[in-house]
């Protein structure tokens, strides 16, 4: 059985009988240890329980998601005969799913109880917007934020708008450039309509990706400060500074400034960006970690033919010129440089 095949088999058909919930929740896992008894947990005490949970499995080798499965027949569980990376598993479970909205939320993040509920209000509330991300803080102290949506800067660098800062606090919605893979909501149709996640950068910055994709396409993405969520963080990958987590992040990052940029922005922020990239190396060189990141950029540059391939495919579309797009981003270098939020009023 080849891979393709094995993964249809794998996603399967959910049962005729069970009428489609408004929510199908996605958790991708991958040796995700203890981490995930406590999130499904988290789950289970959602407000809103008009909702499906599908669980796809990377291959792990402690057997968490079986034992879940096991313990709640509930469960649908996506089993992969081998590690197809963070997009692709996003992709299977939502191919699968059977609600009108996708809720993705990382094995090693713990919703408060009325997550979901928050996500559905904001989607009632705002008709016209289809993509929502939530509020993210640290599990391990709850008073500081891992972040509030994701933040393009005119440089073409993306960050979590807010991480490690103090939560604020009371805050309005507001728009901000791409939701956090591991903490939104998104229609599900929308979600499969611009190809879901780029399986070509199998983990880091697919979310910036899609949510980039979004914005050419004329859909905007709102942050629900109220909708909270725990987050551990890179639990599965080693940490955010992990070789893995570097490597995959320097040249994901690099492709998507070249995939989604539009024309226009492209070449008038290219010396930021090339500036930037100078920037953030002598910041890891000043951690004597400047191995990783020079083998990641190395390698976006060597296969750069993916992110032209993948360009072609994103600009195809765009409904948005390169003002528009720009309008979205910080254009405060200090906003990159102290990761600090950017969340932009509703008008």
């Amino acid at each position: 059985m080849d891979l393709r095949m094995a993964r249809r088999t794998a996603e399967g058909k959910p049962p005729a009988a069970r009428p489609a919930p408004a929510v199908s929740i996605v958790v991708v896992v991958y040796e995700s240890g203890p981490t995930l008894s406590e999130c499904l947990a988290a789950i289970r005490a959602q407000s809103f329980s008009d909702y499906e949970l599908i669980l796809v499995d990377n291959a792990s080798s402690d057997r968490t998601a079986q034992a879940a499965k096991a313990a709640d027949p509930r469960i649908r569980l996506i089993e992969n005969p081998q590690n197809l990376g963070f997009a692709a598993a996003v992709n299977q479970g939502a191919r699968a799913a059977t609600g009108a909205w996708l809720a993705l939320l990382n094995p090693d993040a713990f919703a408060d109880p009325d997550w979901l509920a928050k996500l559905i209000a904001a989607a009632g509330a705002n008709p016209a917007v289809r993509c929502f991300t939530s509020r993210q803080l640290m599990a391990d102290d709850p008073s500081v934020l891992d972040g509030l949506g994701d933040v393009m800067s005119l440089a073409g660098y993306p960050f979590r708008g807010g991480y490690t800062h103090k939560d604020p606090g009371a805050i309005a919605p507001g728009w901000v450039f791409s939701a956090c893979g591991g903490a939104m909501m998104v229609a599900r149709d929308l979600f499969l309509g611009v190809g879901g996640f780029d399986e070509r950068l199998f983990c880091y910055c697919e979310d910036v990706d899609l949510g980039y994709r979004l914005r050419l396409i004329g859909e905007p993405t709102l942050l629900v400060p109220d909708a909270v969520v725990r987050h551990v963080g890179s639990a599965s990958t080693g940490g955010r500074r992990s070789d893995f987590a570097v490597f995959h992040g320097t040249r994901n990052r690099f492709w998507v400034f070249v995939k989604d940029t539009p024309p226009v922005l492209f070449w008038l922020t290219l010396p930021l960006h090339i500036a930037a990239t100078v920037v953030l190396f002598a910041r890891h060189a000043t951690r004597g970690e400047l191995a990783t990141p020079i083998k990641g950029l190395a390698a976006g540059i060597a296969n750069v033919r993916v992110a032209v391939e993948a360009r072609r495919e994103a600009q195809a579309t765009r409904k948005v010129g390169s003002w528009g797009i720009a309008r979205a981003m910080s254009w405060n270098p200090l906003d990159l440089l102290l990761r600090r939020a950017f969340v932009q009023r509703r008008r």
